[in-house]
């Protein structure tokens, strides 16, 4: 009997095991798609950005070809998101929220057409300070231990600077 109960709280273990190793892959899994997905639908906005004339991102994309994309976009974000909510810890889901609600606030500048560039790169300020909190929360719940990535730079800025120095 006492070998049966062993057996039994070994095998119990194993299986524990390999069933929290499997949500840890599907967490990142799917922290990861969001992540991108997410990041596609910010690229399209700062390039439609860059056609009216806000700070300079990447390649301009003009409203009429890059709505359209855009839209496509927040729907594969939207699909992703449901994900994130069934495997997501509550602080990195609202992290995530977080950081899809600064993304849609760049959005709507976009949509806006006439923004300061102030404010504009008050947008891309709290959007990347958002982003990184859902890595960080994505990090600790993944259970990655270390040093967090640093944070982003200011590039083009910085190594404009650089050049200029």
């Amino acid at each position: 009997m006492a070998s049966y109960a062993t057996q039994h709280l070994t095998e119990r273990r194993k299986w524990k095991r390999q069933r929290d190793e499997r949500w840890d892959e599907k967490r990142f899994e799917t922290y990861a798609r969001y992540g991108n997905a997410l990041k596609v639908q910010l690229r399209l906005a700062q390039r439609i950005g860059t056609a009216h004339g806000f700070q300079e991102i990447g390649d301009p994309l003009e409203p009429v070809e890059g709505m359209p994309l855009l839209a496509e976009a927040e729907s594969q974000r939207a699909a992703e998101w449901e994900s994130v909510l069934l495997v997501g810890d509550a602080a990195t889901i609202a992290a995530a929220r977080r950081w899809h609600e600064t993304v849609w606030g760049i959005e709507l500048l976009v949509r806006d057409g006439h923004v300061e560039s102030e404010v504009w790169a008050n947008a891309h300020k709290l959007m990347t300070a958002a982003r990184e909190g859902f890595y960080r929360n994505a990090r600790r719940d993944l259970g990655i231990v270390g040093e967090p990535p640093p944070p982003s730079g200011a590039w083009p800025d910085d190594w404009r600077a650089e050049l200029s120095g």
